[in-house]
C-alpha cells in the first residue's frame, strides 16, 4: 500500500480549487435564451408539472441520479467522534468513488446532530432533494435507530454502508469460501471479534444466508456476548445466545471461520493453528488486520484468508457493492434498499468471482493468471463488470420484491446503458497504476536536481512503481531532498562527470561508438558525451543497468529526443518514431498522434504512425477508434494536406484492414457521431465515436493536445515515444509532478 504523508494528503485537499468535487451544470448556459430557460421563466413550467405530480422530480430534476451522503461526524474511519466539518472530506470521496465507479452524482451533507431525533428529522426534511440517501460514519447504537426509522418513514433508498457494505461483501466472500472449504453455512462455527454495526450487520446478513445463531460466537471488547452479560443493548442481545462466558482464546478451538471488525494483532498463529480443517479467516481491520496476512498463512497452507488490504488477495471492499447498489435501486426508483436486494447483490458478486476473468483486469493486476480459488474468490474492485452485474441483480430484486417503481423492461438495453456509464470512469490511469506496482522498475532521471523530478520519483517510489536513479551531483540532489522534506529512502544518485564513473562512462563510449562510428563519432567524442546525462541515461537503458528513463522537464524536446535516438534507437521493423498523449476526459480517454516529433510526415509516415498508436493502444486494453483529420472532409476541399491523409487512409485498409479507422475529416465530423451520421452516412465512423486522433502535421498535433489540456480538466499522459527499440520518454516542458508520475508508470508498463 502507497505511503500516504501528511505535507501530501493536505497539499492534495487544498491545493488549486478546495476540496474534492464540485458541481457541473449539464445543460447549455451560453446565450440569454439558455439562461431563460434554466432559471426564469422557463423554470415555471418544469415547476408545475412537478406540483401536480411530484413523480416528475424524477423526470425534470437531477433526483434520479443524486445519491446524498450524510454524517454527524461521530464515528468517522479509524479517528471516532471529530464532529462534522472534520467529515466532510471523507464525505467529499465517498462521493468520488460514487462518481467513479457507478457514475452516480452526490451532495455531501455533513450535520450537527448528535440527538438521533434531531438527526432524523434534518434528514427527512432535506430527502425530497435526493433520490436515495448513505449513511455514512454514525455511531453505534445510534446508527441502528436512524437507519430503522429513516428506511420507515422515507420512499427512497437508504443504507448506512457502514453497517451493511461490508456485510454484503463479506457474505459473498463466505459464500465463495465455504464452497472452496466444501462446508455448509448451516453447519460452520463463526467467530466474531468486534460488534459494531458492521459486525451485527454481517452477523444479520449470515443468518440470511442460513448461519445458525448457536454456531455464531461474537466478541466486543468485554468480552464474548451470552445471555448472563448485563447492559447489552437490543441490537448485541440478538447474538447473546450462549449460556456462559468462553475466552477469545478458547473460542478458536475448531471453528470454521474468524470474521475480524476489531483491531490489529488480537489474534495469534497459534490460535488460527487450534481452527478446523480449511479454515476461512477474514481480518478486515484496517490499516493492520486482527492477524497479519503472512503470519496465517505460515502456520496453515489449507487457510481462505481475506482482508481489507489491497496488497493482499481477497481484498474485502465496500467499493464492490455499495455504487452498484444505489445503481440498481435508482434505476428502478426503488422505494427502499430490502433484504432481498442486498441478497442479491451479495449472490450477484460472488457468482462474478467465479467467472473467467478479463484480460484486461488480469493485466491491471500484473498476474499471470486469475482464476477462482483461494487466492481469488473476491473480484477485483477494478474489475469493469462489477457494474453491469450487480446493478442489475439488485434492480431486478428490487422488482420480484415489489418495491421498484419504474421497472426496467430491456434487460440488454439496460446492460448495453451501463457499460456506456463506464466511459465516464476513467478507470486507465488506474489500471496502469495497478500493472505498474506488479512490476515495478529501475526508473533514471537524468534531471535528478530537480525539485519536481525528486517530488516526482518519491511519488513512484511510494506508490511502488519505480526505484529511482537520480543523476546528478549527490550534495546538490541531498540539499534539495532535506530542504524540501523529500523521503526516498532507496535511491541511487550517480554523477555521470565524476571521476569513480570513468570506467563506466568509457565502457558506455565505446558501446555508443559503435552505434555511432559510421555517423560522425570518433571514440574519443563517443566517450566524451557521454558526460551528458541525457547520454548517459540513454546508456544505462541501453546497456540494461536501468529499464527505462524518463527526462525532458527542463531542456528543449528535439535537443533532449537528440541523445535518445542516437542510443537506444528505433525498434527493427519501425522506419519512424511518434509521439502520442493521452488526455483523461469525461468521455474517457482520448489518444492524439503525432504531437511531438514529426514536422511533416508524408502519407507513408502517417499510415506507419497510425499503425504503431493503434497496437499501443491495444496494449493498454482499449480499442482504437481512429480518425485522420485535416481541414477537409472526404476531399470537400483541395490541399496537400487532405491529399496526404487520404492517401494515408488507403494505405492503412490495406495493411490493417481489420483497424476501425476512417478520415480525412475535421475535428468536429470526428467527435461528433450523429453529426458525421447525418452528413456522411458512408463514413466507417458514422456509428462510433473516435478515441484516436491522427493529425497531418506536428503544428496542428502539437496546437491541438496543449489547447485540449488546457481546457479539460482531466489527466494527461505523454507525450509517450511509440517505435523505440526501449521504453524511454521525453517529457514536455513544464509538466507538473503529477503527470511526471503517470509518465513513470506507462514508462514502466
Amino acid at each position: 500500500m502507497a505511503k500516504v504523508r501528511k505535507k501530501e494528503a493536505l497539499e492534495y485537499h487544498s491545493l488549486g480549487r478546495p476540496g474534492k468535487i464540485e458541481v457541473v451544470p449539464t445543460k447549455p448556459y451560453a446565450s440569454q435564451l439558455d439562461l431563460s430557460l434554466a432559471y426564469s421563466p422557463g423554470v415555471a413550467e418544469p415547476c408545475l408539472k412537478i406540483a401536480e405530480n411530484k413523480d416528475d422530480a424524477y423526470k425534470y430534476t437531477s433526483k434520479s441520479n443524486l445519491v446524498a451522503v450524510i454524517s454527524n461526524g461521530t464515528a468517522v474511519l479509524g479517528l471516532g467522534d471529530i464532529g462534522p466539518e472534520a467529515s466532510k472530506p471523507v464525505m467529499e470521496g465517498k462521493g468520488v468513488l460514487f462518481k467513479i465507479f457507478a457514475d452516480i452524482d452526490v451532495f455531501d451533507i455533513e450535520v450537527d446532530a448528535k440527538d438521533p431525533e434531531k438527526f432524523i428529522e434534518t434528514v427527512k426534511a432535506i430527502a425530497p432533494t435526493f433520490g436515495g440517501i448513505n449513511l455514512e460514519d454514525i455511531k453505534a447504537p445510534e446508527a441502528f435507530l436512524i437507519e430503522e426509522r429513516l428506511k420507515k418513514e422515507l420512499d427512497i433508498p437508504v443504507m448506512h454502508d457502514d453497517q451493511h457494505g461490508t456485510a454484503i461483501i463479506s457474505s459473498a466472500a463466505l459464500l465463495n469460501a465455504l464452497e472452496l472449504a466444501e462446508k455448509k453455512i448451516e453447519k460452520v462455527k463463526i467467530v466474531i471479534s468486534g460488534a459494531g454495526p458492521s459486525a451485527l450487520s454481517c452477523a444479520g446478513l449470515y443468518l440470511s444466508l442460513g448461519a445458525k445463531k448457536e454456531n455464531i460466537f461474537m466478541y466486543d471488547s468485554k468480552g464474548l456476548l451470552f445471555k448472563g452479560r448485563e447492559n447489552l443493548d437490543k441490537n448485541k442481545q440478538v447474538f447473546a445466545v450462549h449460556q456462559k462466558e468462553l475466552s477469545f482464546e478458547d473460542s478458536f478451538l475448531d471453528a470454521d471461520v474468524f470474521l475480524g471488525l476489531s483491531r490489529g494483532g488480537l489474534v495469534s498463529k497459534e490460535m488460527v493453528s487450534s481452527m478446523a480443517k480449511n479454515p476461512i479467516v477474514f481480518a478486515l481491520a484496517n490499516p493492520e488486520p486482527e492477524i497479519a496476512y503472512k503470519d496465517a498463512t505460515s502456520v496453515r497452507e489449507d487457510i481462505l484468508m481475506a482482508t481489507g488490504r489491497s496488497d493482499h488477495p481477497n481484498q474485502v471492499n465496500n467499493v464492490l457493492g455499495f455504487p452498484f447498489i444505489f445503481r440498481g435501486a435508482l434505476d428502478v426508483r426503488a422505494s427502499t434498499i430490502n433484504e432481498e436486494m442486498k441478497l442479491a447483490a451479495v449472490y450477484a458478486i460472488a457468482n462474478l468471482a467465479k467467472e473467467s476473468i478479463p484480460e484486461e483486469v488480469i493485466e491491471a493486476y500484473g498476474e499471470k493468471n486469475l482464476i477462482f480459488g483461494r487466492e481469488q474468490f473476491i473480484p477485483k474492485p477494478l474489475d469493469p463488470r462489477l457494474v453491469y452485474h450487480v446493478a442489475p441483480a439488485v434492480a431486478k430484486a428490487a422488482m420480484d420484491s415489489g418495491v421498484a417503481r419504474e421497472p426496467i423492461v430491456n434487460w440488454e438495453g439496460y446492460e448495453t446503458q451501463l457499460k456506456k456509464r463506464l466511459g465516464l470512469d476513467n478507470k486507465l490511469i488506474r489500471n496502469i497504476t495497478s500493472k505498474a506496482q506488479k512490476t515495478p522498475k529501475r526508473v533514471v532521471f537524468p534531471e535528478g536536481d530537480n525539485v519536481k523530478i525528486l517530488k516526482a520519483a518519491q511519488v513512484a517510489y511510494d506508490e511502488g512503481v519505480a526505484f529511482p536513479i537520480l543523476l546528478g551531483r549527490e550534495s546538490k540532489i541531498m540539499a534539495l531532498i532535506e530542504e524540501y522534506g523529500i523521503e526516498l529512502p532507496e535511491i541511487t544518485i550517480i554523477n555521470p562527470k565524476a571521476e569513480e564513473e570513468e570506467e563506466r562512462r568509457t565502457s558506455y563510449g565505446k558501446a555508443f561508438f559503435e552505434k555511432r562510428k559510421r555517423k560522425g563519432f570518433t571514440e574519443f567524442e563517443s566517450i566524451q558525451i557521454i558526460r551528458e546525462r541525457n547520454y548517459f541515461g540513454s546508456m544505462m537503458v541501453n546497456q540494461g543497468d536501468a529499464d527505462t528513463m524518463i527526462t525532458g522537464l527542463t531542456k528543449n524536446y528535439r535537443s533532449t529526443l537528440r541523445p535518445v535516438l542516437q542510443t537506444i534507437g528505433l525498434k527493427k521493423g519501425v522506419n519512424v518514431a511518434a509521439g502520442m498523449y493521452i488526455l483523461i476526459t469525461k468521455k474517457g480517454p482520448m489518444f492524439l498522434a503525432d504531437t511531438t516529433v514529426n514536422r511533416n510526415p508524408s502519407a507513408e509516415e502517417i499510415a506507419e504512425i497510425t499503425i504503431n498508436v493503434a497496437k499501443t493502444i491495444k496494449r493498454l486494453r482499449v480499442v482504437p477508434i481512429v480518425s485522420l483529420l485535416s481541414y477537409s472532409n472526404f476531399g470537400s476541399s483541395p490541399g496537400d494536406d487532405p491529399k496526404k491523409m487520404a492517401k494515408a487512409i488507403s494505405i492503412i485498409h490495406k495493411a490493417e484492414p481489420e483497424l476501425i479507422v476512417d478520415g480525412e475529416m475535421q475535428a468536429n465530423f470526428a467527435l461528433n457521431k450523429e453529426l458525421l451520421n447525418e452528413k456522411f452516412p458512408f463514413s466507417l465512423l458514422s456509428k462510433k465515436e473516435a478515441n484516436t486522433l491522427i493529425f497531418p502535421n506536428l503544428s496542428s498535433g502539437n496546437i491541438s493536445y496543449k489547447l485540449m489540456q488546457q481546457i479539460t480538466d482531466g489527466d494527461a499522459i505523454g507525450p509517450i515515444l511509440i517505435g523505440l527499440n526501449k521504453p524511454v520518454h521525453v517529457l514536455q516542458l513544464g509538466c507538473s509532478v503529477r503527470e511526471i508520475v503517470n509518465m513513470v508508470k506507462v514508462a514502466v508498463i
